[in-house]
């Protein structure tokens, strides 16, 4: 692909020898826009398409998706912001709403805010909130992590549950669900990885709470929704209804076998689950479950997801904003065409109204699968994911053997506490 630069070049030497002005010659020279981001059958086709829609007004323009390692490109971006060095950066870039913050805070000037383009009126308000810093917002909000509890009915049914049995539940009714099943027919209802924090993190997000407050400020001792998240969680594991797996193969693996019957996920998940047509009509998702007696819990939570943010040194920065405000931040038949075609569930809400969106999916019983995620999605509670996410995480995990090994959940939570606040000072 002929870059920017080179088409520049040539334009410079076309004027020179033609006298037209360079300013003339500028305005209409083709441009080329430059995007980061981590999956090529995911978000990188997302964009792909999106760019095809705008193409169709804009046809000499371009764009160069780049895809990295997700790891190699974070670093690669931090680095660069780190030196002030904005040369090679891309117009574009994908960040994970889990970083959000610690890219914004620790850069401040690196993004461009986007309020006098975007009506962010229009987006799911937690994905919103992530990437607001001082009254401004910088980021078109992509995929959501909205999560869903996935079961097989066919296997449920043997132990005499059916769909209305798991609209809304709390943990412990699930936990309940589960020894119900393991009596009745000796499985295992789901898998647990020992050494992540997810469930824990879908348990403080279904509450309205997480690891810091609006401020940033830690929020782990002396906080009954955190307490409440460790306790379920020994709950969950003592109760028998789990199995360890190690490995995202392991994992995903044990239900899709049928070793363990669900799991709650985020709704990326569809994707791997329908990855088996032979199990069609035998799979059904219900609302993830909400803690037991702690105010203002819901069932309606985010694991993952990300959003494209615009860099303020973008050689193309306008041409980048107006394409993320025409395509990304009004077209609705172009979510329900990444819908259909990548499992891409967007976080504009008009997009809930288009066909895809509604239509019922006989893979899973024929339930309106991404029309019910989509509404679970309107529902997720903002939170603060701060800088330290990832520290919080770590503190979490270490303490997991001890959480399993029912240790005293009070003096678990002072560690955690602890590690946390010196991470963070």
């Amino acid at each position: 692909m002929t870059s920017f630069t080179s088409r520049w070049r040539r334009s410079l030497a076309a004027a020179a020898l033609a006298g037209t002005s360079l300013f003339s010659v500028a305005a209409a020279s083709a441009a080329e826009l430059v995007v980061w981001c981590w999956d090529p059958n995911f978000n990188g086709a997302t964009m792909q398409e999106a760019f095809s829609r705008y193409q169709a007004e804009h046809p000499d323009d371009t764009i160069n998706v780049v895809i990295f390692d997700k790891a190699a490109m974070e670093q690669k971006l931090q680095a660069q912001l780190a030196s002030g060095s904005t040369d090679g950066l891309p117009d574009i870039v994908l960040i994970e709403d889990y970083r959000a913050q610690k890219y914004l805070q620790s850069f401040p000037g690196a993004f461009e805010p986007l309020n006098s383009h975007i009506d962010y009126s229009t987006f799911a308000p937690y994905k919103v909130e992530l990437a607001t810093l001082n009254g401004q917002t910088y980021s078109l909000p992509f995929d959501s992590g909205v999560t869903g509890y996935f079961y097989r009915t066919d296997l449920l049914a043997e132990a005499g549950f059916g769909p209305e049995d798991l609209e809304n539940i709390t943990w412990d009714q699930l936990i309940e669900i589960g020894k119900t099943v393991k009596e009745e027919t000796g499985q295992i209802l789901l898998p647990i990885d020992p050494t992540g924090s997810d469930w824990i993190r879908i348990m403080l997000q279904s509450a309205g709470s997480w690891y810091f407050d609006a401020d940033g400020n830690v929020t782990i001792a002396g906080n009954p929704v955190f307490k409440a998240a460790l306790e379920t969680y020994q709950r969950l594991i003592a109760s028998g209804i789990t199995t360890p797996v190690s490995g995202w193969t392991e994992y995903t693996g044990s239900f899709t076998s049928g070793k363990t019957l669900s799991t709650f996920s985020g709704v990326w998940m569809t994707a791997t689950i329908k990855a088996n047509p032979d199990q069609a009509g035998q799979w059904g998702v219900a609302p993830s479950p909400r803690l037991d007696g702690v105010e203002g819990a819901g069932n309606a939570s985010n694991l993952g997801g990300s959003s494209w943010y615009v860099l303020s040194s973008a050689p193309q920065k306008e041409m980048a904003i107006d394409f993320l405000a025409t395509i990304w931040g009004s077209d609705v038949d172009f979510y329900q065409k990444i819908l259909v075609n990548q499992g891409a569930l967007g976080s504009l809400l008009a997009a809930r109204e288009g066909e895809a969106y509604q239509a019922s999916d006989e893979f899973f019983s024929g339930q309106p699968v991404w029309q019910n995620f989509s509404d679970w999605l309107a529902e997720i509670p903002a939170v603060n994911y701060g800088i330290f996410t990832e520290e919080a995480d770590a503190a979490v995990v270490a303490q997991v053997p001890a959480i399993t090994s029912g240790g005293n959940i009070d003096d678990i939570i002072a560690a955690i506490d602890a590690q946390v606040r010196q991470q963070t000072q």
